[in-house]
């Protein structure tokens, strides 16, 4: 199928025909899980403050729904096409199925620059898509969450909107949303938080201690700075971190908390009068223990893999490494945690969202992150075990746990006439 095209695509394919082989999946499997169930594409006519009609793209994916409703994020970003969508929507597919969620992967995405809108535009945007895809969604069918460029206060206007459709409030209809109306306790840390709890299993393996250990994270938004702070609590060196426009890198360590509070009143990085600048592209090369990259797709290729100089690679982004880049890393030693595991930590919280929405009872933040942690490595122990076991990457583990249960998925539901 020519439907989704794009390098972002055609690397979440590249990975999976490589699960798929070590797997031996056969070309019935391999046709069924590979291909999204479901795709919409919706004009979003906006009327804009000047009065204006402004028409966006809209996309939402549903790439498997054979463990149960789909789950993903949605997107406001300049660069969204469907393409991305798909990709991240099968990500998430292994990734549910990887940590144990009842759940196949989504995605959604708005072809827009929310930077350059105001709040109210924003808004009628975020309710004019939702109107459009309700056919698509629901508690049961597919539930919405933040990611790039989009949060919690969209969730709550998608929220609205959907409720005011059927006639009820419907909270679960989408997770990571405001506490006062039905959100979660730890919610909005839990990606940063996961990918902390990650490296934490990497170190005690790796028998390195955390005190002193050398960080760089690049994007220093929601997963970048929580996990930068978590780092610094526990007693490590944040060394550098970046985000879309700049960086800055202090080797002695940044105080994150001066610099969170840096970038609350200026929003960026650059500028911040203890340390000095640098780039994205010098970030990711680095001498350090741990790089997080969490910003974007494909920013580890062919061209830099050979330069990182890192110990422990963490992914918190979806795909920030492309397969050529991959083989490189695994060449060098690198110890990776790959994204469809480290990153999980979001998804999972938006489970117990989910959980505690559907039961109207919720639970306390130390709960939360307390059965976070416990899922999240009991993945990582059954990933390292597969890899350790097999000789296998620890990419190749993770994505054969995940695609292996979605496929078993299919064969055992069948193939409806």
């Amino acid at each position: 199928m020519h439907t989704y095209t794009g390098p972002t695509y055609e690397m979440a394919i590249k990975q999976f025909d490589i699960a798929a082989d070590y797997l031996n999946l056969n070309q019935e499997a391999r046709e069924r899980v590979r291909v999204p169930k479901r795709a919409m594409i919706v004009s979003v006519p906006t009327r804009m403050d000047d009065g204006r009609v402004v028409m966006f793209a809209g996309f939402r994916v549903q790439h498997n729904l054979s463990l149960g409703p789909c789950k993903g994020g949605l997107r406001y970003s300049p660069d969204v096409d469907l393409g991305e969508v798909a990709a991240l929507a099968m990500w998430m597919s292994w990734k549910c199925a990887l940590v144990g969620l009842p759940y196949g992967g989504a995605k959604g995405g708005i072809c827009c620059d929310p930077s350059t809108m105001s709040r109210g535009e924003v808004e009628r945007m975020t309710r004019r898509f939702t109107q459009e895809i309700v056919p698509m969604i629901g508690p049961e069918i597919d539930i919405m969450a933040p990611d790039m460029g989009t949060n919690e206060q969209t969730m709550a206007w998608i929220m609205d909107t959907y409720s005011m459709q059927v006639g009820h409030t419907v909270p679960g209809i989408v997770t990571g949303k405001p506490v006062t109306i039905g959100g979660s306790l730890g919610r909005v840390e839990a990606t940063g938080r996961g990918v902390f709890y990650c490296v934490q299993e990497a170190l005690q393996l790796l028998d390195i201690p955390i005190e002193g250990l050398r960080i760089a994270v690049q994007g220093f938004g929601n997963v970048g700075g929580t996990c930068a702070a978590l780092f610094h609590a526990a007693g490590a060196k944040v060394i550098a971190v970046s985000d879309v426009r700049s960086g800055v890198v202090h080797h002695d360590g940044l105080d994150v908390y001066e610099l969170r509070r840096h970038v609350e009143k200026t929003g960026v990085v650059a500028g911040f009068d203890q340390a000095d600048p640098i780039s994205n592209e010098e970030l990711l090369t680095l001498e350090c223990d741990v790089l997080v990259p969490a910003a974007i797709e494909r920013q580890i290729t062919e061209a830099n893999a050979g330069k990182l100089r890192c110990r422990i690679l963490a992914e918190g982004a979806n795909g920030p490494t492309t397969p050529e880049a991959d083989a490189i890393i695994n060449e060098n030693g690198i110890f990776i945690i790959p994204d469809v595991l480290c990153n999980a930590g979001g998804v999972i919280v938006s489970y117990f969202e989910w959980v505690q929405d559907l039961q109207n009872y919720f639970w306390t933040e130390s709960e939360v992150n307390s059965r976070l942690r416990d899922i999240i490595t009991r993945a990582f122990q059954a990933v390292y075990q597969l890899h350790t076991r097999e000789h296998i990457s620890m990419r190749l583990a993770a994505l054969a746990v995940g695609v292996r249960k979605v496929a078993e998925a299919k064969t055992l539901r069948g193939l409806f006439p």
